[in-house]
This record gives structure tokens, C-alpha cells and sequence, in this order.
């Protein structure tokens, strides 16, 4: 029975020592992550933050940073698990030139240059290499934040910034599985034992691809059945952990080991819940990690060595951001798109941290190196917002910004049009001949341009601005078109209108499905696909050319149509969660095929029966 002696038994006082370390974590964690975003820095550079001030070289509050930091690799192995869970080979297909093309061309002459750079400057092959190729890759996390922060994923050399950064992920795995022989440590082993350790290895991969085909997924699928979440949680965690100590157990990476185990269920079913269970742990032991680098990093380089270290970084974001504008412009990218790639990538990323502590590790890398590099890589992480900042400097002075949007005269139009190309224009002609005013946003200058050519009265703005909706006379209208070409500026304007001008009527086009859907959970009060209408009507005239009567022609349109806006709510309902909505648009398809089926069968039997009663 417990008694309040139990307080002062040595295990408790373990026990709350532990739990004075995990407060101080989660304290320093809620202090500088939102200090960290709130400045645009990033939260990776939050947590290493917050680490070296509790670490021995700060506030000195955690002393056992090295301790820490094998627990908290755990996080790295979570992270890799993700990261094969999110590869999915149709997303690779789809991807495959930039992300193998761009992607093998960054990284494959970023490590050459600087392995020849760090040959030149007295390393052995296997350090030179391994220096290199961590320096290669980039901050996957802190590039998507800043582009995302930007708006700028969706431009040219945001999609090719993605792609690089994809293949960088892959590209850490086959390091990981031969850094091992690259220690002090691969060269005592014979002939025959790196062939008995290969060949473990390869038994260990074939085991996985095996198992996670035939004994995982039906076991993830009984233990889905129970409905109990804690139970799916615990067998997700367990995949991770138990893969990577197979793996381990071999002398592969533990690393290797989570990353070919999220690889091999990505196309299951159980994917998108897989990575909702593992997400919150990775988050944190991920964060754990980056404070835990934050304590180990040996910050008394920057007091004894601060010349070495100023010129090394330098010479890391000058030399990889040249590389990056090469590799722009050998892949047909603009001077502006390619400017973009070199502005945004040339920082050392998070992996670094890991390679130069397995390098350590296998005795690839002494520690006074890796503790130089680590210091390096967290200045280049820092400076990247600020090279952002620069860049945007830069594209203003080379490119001035657009015009101010137009001065928009009182409005008392009844009807805002947003969005005036070939399909606002079609809207606002139809107006006119009514002679019901109307206002016409645009915000393509070019658009607006041409369009004013022909007599046409419309005004720059964007209407996803609420300066320019008040301008145009939102408050009096009283229905909105949303006739935009880019779906997230529309999806944007819809967003703004309904929580500023909820008595507007909002009719909107939708460019596909996914958009449509998009519009719908925003409440639009009407929705037209900007090619189904055209599309009927092409596919009426198909089956009337082909003999089929006008009444018969259109009911069978009318009924697809029907059948296709009950698809799309279904599509709707299931759009978070990948395997139903693959099974919604099949379950619908053959729906489709069976509505008409059974009309040609009634048919039969109608004409067999009039045969009969007039026989």
C-alpha cells in the first residue's frame, strides 16, 4: 500500500528527477517556438535555441546532453518513417524527372565540388565524403515553411525546391547503410564477414518485404477491427521500433530500418492513420532532438575559432548557392526561378546532425570536425529566412512590382464579377444585355490590358483583398461570381467573402473536382465545373449523331448528371481519407454501368412482351 514515506524511496526521487528534466523541455519548447515563428526563423531553429541555452554552454540546467541525445534519435527514426510513409511510388511517377532529374543532378555535383574542396584541405576520402555529401542537402522542414510563408510553393522554383529536397530525403538512406564500412571499424573486418554482414542485410530486407505483405498489413487489419486506438497507436509504434532494432541487430542503421518499413506501407490503407499515430511522438522526440544537438553543439568554436567558422560558412551558402543557380540553369529554369533555387536551398539541413553523429560514431569523423560542421550547419540554418529577405530585395530591384491596383470609382452594381477572362467575360456580356450593372475584378494586369483593348470597363484588383471588395462595393452587392483562374486565389476570396460579407450570394466555377469540393465545404450557394456543361452538351450531340433520339439523348444526360453530383458528395464526404475515396469513385463508376445496364435490360423485356401480345 502506498504511505508518504514512498516520496523519499531513491526510485521516486529518479522518478521526479526525470520529470524536472521533461518540464524544463516542454517549458523551453512553449517559450521558443512561438518566440522563433512569430520572427519567421522556424521552429528547428527554435528547439536548437532553447537547447543551448539549458545546455552546459548556457543556463547549464541539463548537464547529460549526450545521455538526452541517444534518446532522443528516436525522433530521427520516427521522422524516416514518415518520410517512407509519404513516398508513395504513384507520387514518385508522377514526379520522376524532377525529383531524380533535378534532384541526383544537385546532389551528385554539390558532393563532388566539395568533396574535392574538403580533399584539398587535407581530409581523408571517407570524411571528405561524408562532409560533403551532409552538406549537400538542404532543410527540408525549414525551406517548405519559408516557401509555404511566401506563398511561393506553387511557383516554378518552389516545385522544383520541393522536388530537390524529395530526393535529398531518399538520398540519406543508401549513405546510411554504408557509413558503417566506411569507419576504422570496416577496416578489420575479412572478406568473409562484410560478405556474411551483406548478406544479413539483404535476408533482413527480403524479411521486411515478406512480413510487410503477408504478416503486417493483416495484422494491422485485426487490430483496426478492434477499434481501440491506444492498440493501433502501440502497433505503430511498434513497427517503427521493433523494424529498426531488426535492422540494428544486422549492423544496418536503425534509420534505414524505419525509413524501408514506412516505404513498404505506403500504398496501404492504413497509411493516412499510421502517420496520424506516429506524428504527435515524432513532433516531440523530434524537437528533443534538435535541443539536444542544441546542448551537445561545442559553441567555444565560435570564441576560439571564430574566423574558421565565419569563413566556413561563407564559403558553404557563397559556393552550394552558386551550384544551385548551375543546376537552375542546366534544367532550363529562368534567371529568376533559378536566383530563387539558390536563394532558398544553400543552408546545411537537419540530417547533417545525424550523419556527423554516426560518422562519429563508426569513426568516420573525429568529433573536433563534426562539432566545427554541427556549428557551421546551425549559422547556415539561421541565416536562411534572412537570404530569403535578400532574395526578395533582389527580385524587386531586377523586376519592380506590378502596379497599385485601381482606384475603383463608387460602385452600385448589383453583381461583382471576380475574375474576368474567357468566363467572367461571358457572364458580364449577359449583364450588359440586361443592363444590369456589374463590377469586373481582375488581377492580371496583362488580362486587364487586353481586355480594355475592346472597350471592356474592368478594374485591377484582387479580390481576395478586403480593401478592394469594400472598394467595388461588396457591402451593397448582392451576388458575387467567383469566375477566377487560379483555384486558391478563389478559394482565398470565398474564404474572405463569407466571413465579411456573409449576405453575399456566392456563385462560383470550379477549375476540377478537388476544387469544386473545396468550394463546397466553404458554402458557396452555387457550383458549376467549368467544363461539365459544355461537356453534356458535346456528349448529347455524340448520341443523337449516332441515332439516338433527342428525348432518349437527353434523359440519359439528365441522369448522368444527376448521378455525378451524388458521386461528388460521396467524393466529398471521403476526401481525408485516400483508400474510401479510391473506392467512392469505383463504387460510383459501376453504379454508372449498372443504372443503364438494367434500363437495356427492362427495355428487352418490355419489347419481348409486346412480341408475345401480338403474337
Amino acid at each position: 500500500m502506498w504511505h508518504a514515506g514512498t516520496l523519499n524511496e531513491p526510485g521516486t526521487k529518479i522518478v521526479m528527477t526525470s520529470l524536472a528534466q521533461v518540464a524544463i523541455f516542454l517549458a523551453a519548447s512553449v517559450i521558443a517556438i512561438p518566440l522563433f515563428r512569430k520572427f519567421g526563423l522556424g521552429s528547428v531553429l527554435g528547439y536548437l535555441a532553447a537547447g543551448i541555452v539549458i545546455g552546459p554552454w548556457g543556463l547549464r540546467i541539463v548537464q547529460d546532453a549526450a545521455g538526452i541525445l541517444h534518446v532522443a534519435e528516436l525522433g530521427v527514426i520516427l521522422l524516416l518513417f514518415v518520410i517512407g510513409l509519404e513516398l508513395q511510388p504513384s507520387r514518385l511517377r508522377a514526379m520522376r524527372r524532377s525529383v531524380f532529374g533535378l534532384g541526383s543532378l544537385q546532389v551528385a555535383l554539390t558532393t563532388l565540388v566539395f568533396t574535392l574542396v574538403a580533399l584539398a584541405c587535407g581530409l581523408t576520402t571517407g570524411t571528405a565524403f561524408v562532409a560533403a555529401f551532409a552538406l549537400s542537402l538542404s532543410s527540408t522542414p525549414m525551406v517548405l515553411q519559408l516557401l509555404a510563408e511566401r506563398g511561393q510553393l506553387k511557383t516554378q522554383y518552389g516545385r522544383s525546391g520541393f522536388a530537390i529536397l524529395l530526393f535529398q530525403d531518399v538520398a540519406v538512406m543508401p549513405l546510411l547503410a554504408i557509413l558503417p564500412l566506411l569507419g576504422n571499424q570496416a577496416e578489420t573486418h575479412s572478406l568473409g564477414s562484410t560478405v556474411t554482414a551483406a548478406g544479413k542485410g539483404l535476408g533482413v530486407l527480403l524479411l521486411l518485404v515478406f512480413g510487410g505483405r503477408y504478416v503486417l498489413r493483416p495484422a494491422l487489419r485485426v487490430i483496426a477491427e478492434t477499434k481501440v486506438n491506444e492498440a493501433f497507436t502501440a502497433a505503430a509504434l511498434l513497427v517503427v521500433i521493433g523494424t529498426a532494432l531488426l535492422f540494428n541487430a544486422v549492423g544496418l542503421s536503425m534509420a534505414l530500418g524505419a525509413f524501408v518499413a514506412g516505404l513498404l506501407l505506403a500504398d496501404s490503407e492504413y497509411r493516412h492513420e499510421l502517420e496520424a499515430d506516429i506524428e504527435p511522438f515524432k513532433g516531440l522526440l523530434l524537437g528533443l532532438f534538435f535541443m539536444s544537438v542544441g546542448m551537445t553543439a561545442n559553441l567555444g568554436l565560435l570564441v576560439s575559432q571564430p574566423l574558421v567558422v565565419a569563413a566556413l560558412v561563407v564559403s558553404l551558402l557563397v559556393l552550394k548557392a552558386l551550384l544551385l543557380w548551375i543546376v537552375g540553369r542546366l534544367s532550363g529554369h529562368s534567371q529568376s526561378d533559378s536566383r530563387g533555387l539558390a536563394f532558398a536551398l544553400p543552408q546545411a539541413g537537419e540530417f547533417g546532425f545525424v550523419l556527423f553523429s554516426l560518422a562519429v560514431t563508426y569513426g568516420v569523423m573525429e568529433p573536433s570536425l563534426a562539432d566545427l560542421l554541427v556549428i557551421v550547419i546551425t549559422i547556415s540554418m539561421i541565416a536562411s529566412p534572412l537570404l530569403m529577405m535578400v532574395r526578395e530585395r533582389i527580385e524587386h530591384v531586377l523586376k519592380p512590382p506590378p502596379p497599385a491596383f485601381d482606384v475603383i470609382e463608387s460602385q452600385e452594381g448589383r453583381v461583382i464579377i471576380a475574375g474576368f477572362g474567357r468566363f467572367g467575360q461571358i457572364v458580364g456580356r449577359v449583364l450588359r444585355m440586361r443592363k444590369i450593372p456589374f463590377t469586373a475584378l481582375e488581377a492580371s494586369v496583362a488580362q486587364v490590358d487586353f481586355v480594355r483593348r475592346f472597350g471592356n470597363k474592368v478594374y485591377y484588383g484582387d479580390a481576395s483583398r478586403i480593401e478592394v471588395l469594400n472598394a467595388a462595393g461588396a457591402a451593397n452587392a448582392e451576388v458575387l461570381v467567383i469566375a477566377i483562374d487560379d483555384a486558391e486565389a478563389s478559394v482565398r476570396a470565398v474564404t474572405l467573402v463569407r466571413m465579411q460579407f456573409p449576405h453575399l450570394k456566392i456563385l462560383a466555377r470550379a477549375r476540377n473536382r478537388q476544387h469544386a469540393i473545396r468550394l463546397m465545404d466553404l458554402g458557396v450557394h452555387y457550383l458549376i465545373r467549368e467544363t461539365l456543361l459544355s461537356s453534356l452538351d458535346m456528349a448529347q450531340q455524340t448520341l443523337e449523331t449516332l441515332g439516338m433520339s433527342r428525348a432518349e439523348a437527353l434523359d440519359s444526360i439528365h441522369r448522368f448528371k444527376a448521378h455525378d453530383e451524388r458521386a461528388l458528395q460521396q467524393q466529398r464526404e471521403a476526401r481525408d481519407d485516400e483508400q474510401k475515396l479510391i473506392q467512392s469513385t469505383q463504387q460510383a463508376a459501376l453504379e454508372l454501368e449498372q443504372l443503364f445496364e438494367t434500363d437495356e435490360a427492362r427495355e428487352e423485356r418490355t419489347a419481348k412482351l409486346a412480341k408475345v401480345d401480338r403474337s
